[in-house]
């Protein structure tokens, strides 16, 4: 079974390759992905890695605070995202007159 690893406060230089190696000495990454923001192109500073649950738990206890490129990492299981629901305001709320 694997894991999926958030990775925050990574440097701007960071790559798609780059974390890949760096969490690839703690075993077998299945995915490596940093963030980048839909219209400039550019890191937001945040990836995933995905990794067998076993070496995902080796790689988030030795590389959490990590320092890449002068940042100290964030490593931790990455939680479930929230589907659907929540939705906007939905319309004007109207006051009671008198």
């Amino acid at each position: 079974m694997s894991k999926k690893i958030y990775v925050g406060n990574l440097p701007w230089s960071a790559t798609d390759s780059s974390i890949r190696d760096l969490f690839a000495r703690h075993g077998e990454v299945i995915s490596a992905r940093v963030i980048t923001d839909r219209d400039t192109g550019r890191s937001r500073g945040f990836g995933f890695v995905e990794m067998d649950s076993e070496a995902a738990d080796s790689a988030i206890k030795a590389l959490n605070g990590t320092n890449l490129d002068g940042r100290p990492l964030r490593v931790n299981e990455a939680e479930e995202r929230q589907r659907g629901g929540g939705g906007g305001g939905g319309g004007r709320q109207q006051r009671g007159g008198w």
